[in-house]
């Protein structure tokens, strides 16, 4: 039965990728087809929807900085966020059901978190989690599950052993923890140890504590960012994680089919979420955010949390709530999940539409880090400084020291939106600055005078449509080129403006062909090729 499940969810994931929304849209609707046809969530894939959600999260830890969790507009924000939405939320509860103040509180609090499976793994499909906007949200999301964990204790749920204490001296394990990376290899070693702590360490030794499994996969995971194996092994583990987070849509689309009371209070609190987002712009944008970086954080964490329902199970489980609820917020999830997941399917575009209304909530000061970005003499730019990016950047710098060549004194320099790239380059001598090229207003303040073409080597099309389309629009005329990952690319990027585009995998065909020849045409003088003379077959008798 279970494989007929994940066959429904592929064909319903397919249907909804096609129609240009997330699979795991396609995913929850199965979710509710099978519980429409009888059928029941069961222990197997509680375990693999937890096991998808811990990966995830470990996931998003390897990316992670958390001396960025230190900043007043992550933790501030977080918090005066939820203890906003909480206080108006509860009143409003209070107004229209018959329940005690501390539990509409509860109730009310635990609606304001926001699904951290959701907007990791929406950021990461959009590679943004290193974005400003995309650590942002998920320092956001860490400073909301903080605030989970003593949540949880008011509700009467077990205190954390007086154990949980060790877990401050976390970091002294990671010179042991890195130095096991190293000898894991780079085979199904890696897999098997990406495995080991995040399920076991991670999930089975915090939960001991009395701590979150959630929490300590993600901690789990910080403590490995920044190890120069530490893509490769989210690398690994990435095709594992994302056919195990299907278990957890399945599930919550699983949890029950709701009455009519239970499907109107649903959409009620679903008909809220575009409040839940405007509170976030507004608080961002008050601690000095430009609005597209508030705009697009805010869509991130635009949903309701699974952690609504872990709490309310525990209340129904102690008698403190009708089981009704638990129904009718499982299908607040899903549907906070329907709304979210286009919306931060076409995050950029929408932003790109409503820019000049946005930016009017600015404010005159700046954040330190949206400063605008000089370029200086530069004459080439290359957007985007990961592996094409770097290729790029290395073979314009080598072909400067050849004599006499007529580009000899152009300046080549690279823009990223990730902080620990930037300063990996830097450090291996790289000109490279921190910019964002899918935001318009960098485009807007960005002098284009000097430079005389623009590589656009980002992985995510739509951000290259858009770096192409603000290039074009601000005037720019010099040479646009842009890499591809698939045929269907060009012709978005040519009609927004691309002078040429590459298909990645081609080029690397041609690139190694190119080498090899060089390399044969080096070795002519000793071994005479192209002039030895062809000797006569010989016939070989039968």
């Amino acid at each position: 039965m279970d494989a007929l499940w994940l066959a429904l969810a592929f064909l319903l994931g397919l249907v909804f990728r096609h129609a240009g929304l997330p699979a795991l849209v396609g995913y929850l609707v199965a979710g509710f087809v099978l519980n429409a046809l009888g059928q029941q969530g069961n222990a197997l894939l509680h375990q693999i929807a937890h096991a998808g959600i811990l990966l995830l999260l470990f996931s998003v830890g390897l990316k992670l900085r958390l001396k960025s969790l230190a900043r007043p507009d992550v933790w501030g924000g977080g918090l005066l966020h939820l203890a906003i939405s909480s206080v108006l939320l509860g009143l409003g509860l209070l107004a229209v059901v018959a329940l005690p103040a501390w539990q509409a509180l509860l109730l009310a609090t635990t609606l304001g978190f926001s699904s951290t499976v959701l907007a990791a793994k929406t950021l990461e499909e959009k590679t943004e989690l290193r974005a400003f906007h995309g650590r942002l949200a998920i320092g956001i999301l860490i400073v909301q599950d903080l605030a989970a964990l003593a949540l949880m204790a008011f509700a009467g749920a077990a205190a954390p052993s007086p154990w949980a204490f060790l877990v401050l001296g976390l970091p002294l394990l990671r010179p042991l923890v890195a130095k096991m990376l190293d000898w894991s290899g780079h085979d199904e070693l890696l897999v098997l140890y990406g495995l080991a702590l995040t399920l076991v360490v991670g999930g089975l030794g915090f939960e001991h504590l009395g701590l979150s499994p959630e929490l300590g996969a993600l901690l789990l995971g910080a403590l490995l960012a920044g190890h120069p194996k530490a893509m490769e092994l989210s690398r690994a583990v990435w095709s594992l994680k994302e056919v195990l987070l299907v278990g957890f849509f399945l599930e919550i689309g699983l949890m029950g089919w709701p009455d009519l009371a239970a499907l109107g209070g649903a959409l009620a609190l679903a008909s809220l979420l575009p409040l839940k987002a405007l509170l976030f712009f507004f608080i961002l944008v008050a601690f000095r955010l430009r609005a597209r970086t508030a705009f697009l954080a805010s869509l991130a964490l635009t949903s309701y949390s699974e952690f609504a329902l872990i709490v309310a199970q525990f209340m129904v489980k102690n008698g403190q709530l009708d089981a009704g609820w638990l129904v009718m917020l499982a299908i607040t999830v899903a549907l906070s999940f329907f709304v979210a997941a286009p919306l931060n399917r076409f995050a950029h575009a929408l932003y790109e539409r409503f820019e000049d209304r946005l930016a009017r909530f600015e404010r005159p000061e700046r954040h330190p880090d949206e400063q605008p970005v000089s370029l200086g003499s530069t004459q080439i730019l290359i957007v985007g400084m990961g592996h094409a990016g770097t290729a790029a950047y290395d073979f314009l710098k080598k072909r400067q020291t050849v004599p006499d060549h007529p580009y000899k004194m152009l300046m080549v320099s690279g823009i990223d939106s990730d902080l620990v790239k930037i300063e990996r380059h830097i450090h291996e001598g790289r000109r490279v600055v921190y910019a964002d090229a899918e935001d318009p207003g960098f485009w807007h303040r960005l002098h284009l005078d000097g430079i005389k073409a623009v590589i656009l080597a980002m992985p995510d099309p739509e951000a290259k449509r858009i770096a192409t389309t603000q290039l074009r629009r601000s005037g720019f005329e010099g040479l646009i080129g842009a890499v591809s990952s698939y045929p269907e690319e060009e012709n978005a990027l040519k009609s927004a403006g691309a002078d040429m585009t590459f298909l990645a995998f081609n080029e690397v065909g041609v690139g190694l062909a190119e080498h090899v020849w060089e390399a044969l045409e080096k070795r002519r003088p000793v071994e005479g090729l192209g002039q030895r003379s062809v000797r006569p077959v010989q016939k070989v008798a039968n």
